[in-house]
């Protein structure tokens, strides 16, 4: 009753927004500061249906679905509808500095996509590469992510295990090839990515020394097993964590980025959408304006002055995550000159 009342207190006051923090004040009670709380709402609170017993069960299935994070979810009948197209492969050199890669997902195509593209980069004497993971749809799919690990992974290196918390086996997953790239690498994320997308940048970050830039994940590296409810609803529930050696588990606070940078999400989705046709150059390069020359004015003509076909076909969108991992690449570069 003590914890059920409790959440009940959480979910209600979280719900209106009032107290962002209030876990944390609940947390730092003692057990009797605890007890006299609930009396005192038992005793004082204006509505008393608020409390009868089914009320008291939601709020709890309620603040205990708060308090779990991404560890536990229900699934509407709905949620097994078809799901979204993913974006096609992507890759694209940019600026003569940097290979640019997007999987729309993590599976033994787009893998096979990734190969080709890496040798391209590495024929073409690129010194960096940024591997872009917001398109691809939170999954389970962690033996394909080691495979995209192991393309820029020493061999024998630990890139993450898979543990229950009560079992005494873990999965090891580990990189059994020499990498296909050795080269400055960066991991580019968002709030979105969840799953198999974390366990890979964390991968990475620990053992190809790669930066990662954009938001943070949202700290769903786990593995969920399903379990019906009636009435075509389930509940998905966390049984098995994604840890990486030395940071420990994913779950549930996910991956910071070493560069922390927000794009809104209709932004992005626009800038994914159009670079289906004309790539992503677009979208981190100024185009420099033309000058007036001898040559115009031979030809009688003014290319400071745009048509309105040039004005439609001018991009003004900019993928500011994209831009400052290119910024981070050029740094890196020049630091490494230096020395």
């Amino acid at each position: 009753m003590r914890l059920l009342l409790t959440l009940c207190v959480l979910s209600f006051a979280a719900l209106a927004g009032e107290h962002p923090s209030l876990s944390k004040t609940i947390d730092g009670l003692d057990d009797s500061q605890v007890q006299k709380a609930i009396d005192t709402i038992k005793g004082n609170f204006l509505s008393a249906e608020a409390l009868d017993d089914a009320s008291q069960q939601r709020a709890l299935l309620e603040g205990l679905a708060m308090r779990l994070g991404p560890g536990i979810s229900l699934v509407a009948p709905e949620a097994a509808s078809k799901p979204a197209t993913p974006l096609p492969f992507l890759a694209e050199i940019l600026d003569g500095q940097a290979g640019y890669m997007r999987p729309g997902v993590l599976d033994a195509a787009t893998l096979t996509q990734v190969d080709a593209a890496l040798k391209n980069f590495t024929d073409n004497g690129l010194p960096a590469v940024i591997l872009d993971l917001r398109a691809v749809p939170a999954g389970g799919e962690y033996e394909m992510a080691a495979e995209f690990a192991r393309r820029f992974t020493a061999k024998g290196k630990i890139l993450f295990t898979i543990q229950k918390p009560n079992a005494k086996q873990e999965r090891i997953l580990t990189s059994d090839k020499d990498p296909a790239f050795n080269g400055i690498l960066i991991i580019l994320t968002d709030s979105n990515d969840g799953g198999a997308v974390e366990a890979l940048a964390a991968a990475l970050r620990l053992n190809a020394k790669a930066m990662i830039v954009g938001a943070k994940t949202t700290g769903a590296a786990v593995e969920y097993a399903e379990f019906p409810l009636g009435g075509g609803r389930s509940m998905r529930i966390a049984v098995s964590r994604v840890s990486v050696p030395e940071s420990g588990s994913i779950f549930p606070d996910g991956v910071k980025p070493d560069i922390q940078i927000e794009q809104p999400a209709d932004v992005q989705a626009r800038i994914f959408e159009m670079t289906k046709e004309k790539g992503v150059s677009r979208f981190v390069f100024d185009t420099e304006r033309p000058r007036l020359n001898e040559a115009a004015l031979v030809a009688g003509t003014n290319p400071e002055i745009s048509s309105d076909d040039d004005k439609e076909e001018k991009p003004v969108l900019r993928d500011t995550v994209l831009q400052r991992a290119m910024d981070l690449v050029t740094a890196i570069r020049f630091y490494k000159k230096a020395k």
